[in-house]
């Protein structure tokens, strides 16, 4: 008998220890799924295009699909056979005198995972040779059918789920042995893959059913959305499909996503000056406030539920006497408290679904003449994404403090505004004021009577305003910042510009400083793009040069606010082709500006150039071969020099060089100056990196090709994962080499701006925003076809694919060419 229980535990240990195990122990025993798809779109041979029609379009995209999850399969069925490997041997130790786990803990927490395995495996093998021979001919309907009606033991393993995992864990405390095995589950990797195993925990390979289940249903829309209506496959697909649904729609609990719109507070009578919404950070995280400025104090309150039908009512979160109130000094800037802040990457997917939203709405508004219930929904789901973008979106500290030492701090969206409250609170200060301290009847009077006293009645959503408003501009415009005067002292001065984008204000560029001057001549012209936005600023500092000054939090701007103003982006003026003159006046201070508008469309269109002795507008394969380089000379400079200084550069690539400095690069870079490495070192970064969009900008196609943008936007729509990744990879080998070298140089300096996104603030998603419409764009051809024309469909559908697309790389591990190049299928590692 001892000799039995040393046996098995010795194929305990091996188990642990053994990989060749894996030889004997359920191998799947199958030639490598992933013969390499022959590539279709080899650019000499146009004719072997598989896009040329639905058909072969369809086929191409469906045996994509397949072959992905086809690979998936393999990982699947290789973590479900990791999952059965130690089963034997603690099966074996459980009639021992020192059993591991008893027989129940055992089938427990293996319930029916040998039943999946061989539904899989079975699914897979029938699958298999399918791919390998496939033609129009082939069939796989029938499978997904089966695979489909097989769900049911998928039910009973979410229902004993938890179960198990409560008995891995707690034998794992009471068994080391135990628990040594669950933490080091071996699993094969797929066959041809580098890694020949890797070590899992025995909890992270139960969920893998759990997150499988919904996998197929991903699949079959993606097949259903490829397979002609006439083929045989398309009506048994559909009945998986349905299968499928309703399987889950049986395990799936719906939990309701709907949030609470954010609503606000209001503020107080005496004489009211200002009120509007700001995000308080309150015990850690953000509140939206409605804040009352009055002339004797500041009434920070927030709205109360009310019963359907009543008035809302105002709750007074706090207030201060102006007499009491002070700012807080730099030297207190240490005591900032941590605040809760969302990656931008969430931010601007809630910009990207209010877009859809809203074109959802002109859609709905236009069958229905605004009558739908739809619309009514859908407005709900804007105000409740807005909402979240307004409380999410301010960074920028505006910190209150009372003499009695109690702090307050907001977020805000815009220096602009921090300097607005700052001043209308410091000019009723010059007044002389006496502290007050308000009775809870007082109080209550006064809180009260915001609802009627408000000036701004409403959150800055959409849903609150009115229909008939203009929905903003969507293009580029181009501003000069002449001049500024009414000084009356000489500074250091410079000029920032912002334009609004969803509701808040973005800084999207900036002028030189121009120094020790009363009357700064800029001149300088920028190209700044807009989403959507109506109003454009201009703020003039003075630049502080004082690092004495500096201020530790850094969000907070230390330079000092000269004067600041803004004006509205009216679509009649603007959109005419001759620039537009005009003045802001600020404090006193005037500066004169031209602007003028490009249209998306325009400012994209791509014109060959007639001198193909330059790089700008020539194809990139002339100029690598014209060059003997692999990626364009002004690709390779530019990227060197935003690395070596801009790589911190706050926006680089979103804040608009100076049009003058951009077209004196693209001159010597055409004409191939000798001075190109001294211009580029002693030119403003923010002109660096302007040259290197507008290059890829103006080539005569885009860098990923018209030939391909309609099999990218079918490939970025894949749902499933494994399919998309596919998919993605396959169209990348179809690109012709220089641009897909150049592509790929770019991916990876594009991610290590990204690596100081805590310094520069660009995200990989700002990044991709900045990128994708230019590298991605649909031909002349495509592009005149019929579509929608509302502005916001412009936005919301294109661009926001091309964004996706270029994110989608960006969000990749590493891609090496060649690697690619070596006819490399699959690269994905897990399900």
């Amino acid at each position: 008998m001892e000799e039995e229980e040393e046996e098995v535990l010795c194929l305990l240990d091996k188990v642990l220890e053994d990989e060749d195990l894996f030889e004997n122990e359920l191998d799947l025993e199958l030639e490598c799924p992933y013969t390499p798809l022959e590539c279709p779109y080899t650019p000499a041979d146009a004719s072997h295009m598989p896009f040329k029609g639905d058909i072969e379009k369809g086929l191409e995209m469906k045996k994509l699909v397949l072959s992905g999850f086809m690979a998936s399969e393999e990982i699947y069925i290789n973590q479900l056979e990791a999952l059965l490997l130690p089963m034997r041997p603690l099966k074996a130790t459980a009639t021992t005198s020192k059993p591991v786990l008893t027989m129940e803990q055992i089938e427990t927490i293996f319930y029916k995972i040998q039943d999946i395995y061989e539904i899989h495996k079975e699914f897979y093998d029938a699958l298999f040779p399918n791919i390998q021979q496939w033609d129009d001919k082939v069939t796989v309907g029938h499978l997904f059918q089966k695979l489909a009606s097989q769900l049911g033991v998928y039910k009973a393993f979410v229902d004993n789920y938890k179960v198990a995992l409560e008995t891995v864990e707690k034998c794992s405390q009471a068994n080391s042995q135990f628990q040594k095995i669950s933490e080091n589950v071996k699993v094969k990797g797929p066959k041809d893959s580098k890694d020949c195993t890797t070590t899992v925990t025995m909890e992270a390979l139960l969920y893998k059913p759990i997150d499988r289940v919904t996998r197929s249903t991903l699949v079959l829309h993606d097949l259903l959305k490829h397979t002609p209506k006439e083929h045989p496959d398309f009506a048994l697909l559909q009945d998986a499909l349905r299968i499928s649904q309703n399987f889950l729609s049986s395990i799936n609990e719906e939990i309701d996503p709907r949030r609470t719109a954010v609503t606000t507070p209001k503020g107080e009578a005496r004489q009211l000056v200002k009120d509007g919404f700001l995000v308080e950070v309150s015990e850690g995280s953000r509140k939206l406030r409605h804040v009352f400025l009055f002339t004797d104090l500041l009434l920070c309150a927030k709205m109360k539920k009310t019963a359907v039908g009543r008035n809302q009512q105002y709750e007074c979160k706090w207030y201060i006497p102006l007499a009491d109130l002070t700012f807080q000094t730099l030297d207190d800037s240490d005591s900032c408290p941590h605040v809760q802040t969302l990656p931008e990457h969430e931010i601007e997917e809630m910009k990207i679904k209010i877009s859809l939203i809203k074109s959802d709405i002109q859609k709905e508004k236009k069958a229905q003449k605004g009558q739908s219930r739809n619309v009514d929904r859908l407005r709900k789901k804007m105000n409740e994404q807005e909402s979240c973008l307004l409380l999410h979106s301010p960074t920028i500290p505006f910190r209150i403090h009372s003499k009695h030492g109690k702090s307050y701090l907001f977020l805000l969206s815009s220096d602009y505004e921090r300097s607005e409250w700052r001043e209308s609170i410091q000019k009723l200060q010059k007044k002389d004021l006496q502290s007050c301290v308000l009775s809870t009847l007082e109080l209550q009077v006064l809180t009260s009577s915001c609802f009627k006293l408000r000036t701004v009645h409403n959150i800055p959503v959409t849903s609150n305003k009115d229909d008939e408003e203009s929905p903003g501009l969507y293009g580029f415009l181009h501003v000069i910042v002449h001049s500024a005067t009414g000084f009356k002292e000489s500074a250091n001065l410079y000029c920032t510009l912002e334009v609004d984008s969803f509701g808040y204000f973005v800084s999207k560029a900036k002028t030189r400083v121009f120094r020790d001057t009363t009357e700064p001549h800029w001149n300088e012209e920028f190209e700044i793009e807009l989403e959507g936005s109506q109003c454009l600023r201009i703020l003039c500092y003075e630049k502080c040069y004082d690092k004495s000054k500096l201020n530790k939090d850094d969000n907070e701007i230390v330079d000092k606010i000269m004067g600041k103003g803004q004006v509205q982006l009216d679509p009649q003026t603007v959109q005419s082709k001759n620039w537009h003159v005009d003045v802001i006046e600020m404090n006193g201070i005037k500066v004169e500006f031209s602007m003028k508008f490009t249209s998306r469309d325009l400012s994209l269109k791509r014109t060959p150039s007639k001198k193909q002795s330059g790089v700008f507008g020539v194809k990139i394969s002339v100029v690598t071969k014209r060059e003997r380089s692999k990626v364009p000379y002004i690709v390779r400079q530019c990227i060197e020099e935003v690395e070596k200084r801009g790589i911190e550069e706050v926006g680089i690539y979103r804040i608009s060089g100076v049009a003058t400095d951009i077209q004196a690069l693209k001159a010597a870079f055409d004409t191939n100056t000798k001075d190109i490495l001294v211009m580029l070192s002693d030119m403003d970064i923010n002109a660096i990196a302007g040259t290197l969009k507008l290059y890829f900008r103006e080539l005569p196609e885009p860098l990923l090709t018209d030939r391909l943008y309609p099999a990218f936007m079918e490939g970025i729509a894949l749902s499933d994962p494994a399919a998309k990744e596919n998919c993605m990879m396959h169209l990348l080998r179809s690109l012709p080499d220089p641009n897909l070298i150049t592509f790929l140089t770019l991916l990876e300096h594009l991610k290590r701006v990204a690596e100081k996104e805590p310094v520069n603030k660009m995200s990989l998603h700002n990044l991709a925003t900045v990128f994708g419409p230019t590298l991605l764009r649909p031909s002349e051809s495509e592009s005149s076809k019929p579509h929608i024309t509302l502005a916001s469909d412009i936005w919301s559908h294109d661009v926001m694919a091309q964004v996706q697309v270029l994110l989608y790389y960006l969000q990749h591990p590493p891609i090496s060419f060649a690697e690619l190049k070596r006819n490399t299928l699959y690269f994905s590692t897990d399900v």
